[in-house]
């Protein structure tokens, strides 16, 4: 699955690190998803729309 999250955290201003700890999460795990390694848990995935008040669809792309 494809996601802008370093688009919209560098839009944002924020670090790896700030995000990752906003989120509960390792620096390395937002570096993972952010580089396609790692596809985020429901859970993550919604704490990201609540972070960047976006739809879970702005975030991530979806590919069959």
């Amino acid at each position: 699955m494809k996601n802008k999250l370093k688009g919209l955290r560098t839009k944002k201003g924020v670090s790896q690190n700030d995000l990752a700890l906003a989120l509960s999460v390792s620096r390395q795990t937002i570096n993972s998803i952010e580089n396609g390694k790692f596809d985020p848990s429901l859970t993550l995935a919604i704490k990201m729309t609540r972070y960047f008040e976006l739809p879970l669809d702005e975030i991530f792309v979806y590919e069959d």
